[in-house]
């Protein structure tokens, strides 16, 4: 294979890339039109890369890196609050999307991880943190508790607490201008209830 080398050292570097860029990276190299589809189904063969989902793949058999076959995004609900440190019981990769793709749970290696929809005006409020090699979009504290409340997670109201008292009053009351209404309103009074 004679791109082997180079394909897989550009694209070990990301967490996963899609079929688009493969067949981007063969044409700069004047490859024959379908090479991309050989050089995947050799890769997968031979199990150096994994694949998420139609058109996804990744080097990494890590769950957590999945969130890049759907850009944009970000991790959020009890996954953020794992990754944050603020809730200790294992969790599967939430991935929450504005992408209009199906909800609902998805496998990746036998590991299960969720995709949720969400309104793009509603895609907002997360930062990177180092997960492993790479960086991933995770929701921050704030958004955590609004996307609880927007999808009617419900968790324990010890985790609540923490975070309520752990969020930033200002970034919480900015994020609140921009939400409608009725969640706003629902919210406010479930904050109130924890006393913050």
């Amino acid at each position: 294979m004679k791109f082997m080398k180079q394909f897989i050292e550009e694209f070990s570097k990301k967490p996963a890339f899609g079929i688009d860029e493969v067949k981007t990276f063969i044409r700069r190299r004047n490859a024959s039109e379908g090479y991309h589809k050989l050089l995947i189904q050799n890769l997968l063969k031979s199990g150096r890369i994994y694949k998420i989902t139609r058109g996804a793949y990744t080097f990494y058999d890590e769950v957590q890196y999945v969130g890049f076959a759907f850009p944009p995004f970000y991790y959020g609900l009890e996954d953020a609050l794992s990754l944050r440190g603020l809730w200790e019981q294992e969790t599967n990769p939430v991935i929450i999307t504005p992408r209009k793709v199906r909800n609902g749970i998805r496998q990746f290696d036998s590991r299960n991880y969720l995709v949720r929809r969400i309104k793009r005006d509603m895609f907002f409020g997360y930062t990177l943190l180092k997960y492993e090699q790479f960086y991933i979009p995770v929701s921050d504290i704030e958004k955590t508790l609004i996307d609880l409340v927007y999808f009617d997670i419900r968790i324990p109201d010890e985790i609540i607490s923490t975070v309520i008292k752990k969020m930033n009053r200002e970034t919480f009351n900015s994020y609140l201008t921009e939400l409608p209404q009725y969640l706003s309103n629902r919210i406010r009074i479930i904050v109130r209830k924890k006393k913050w």
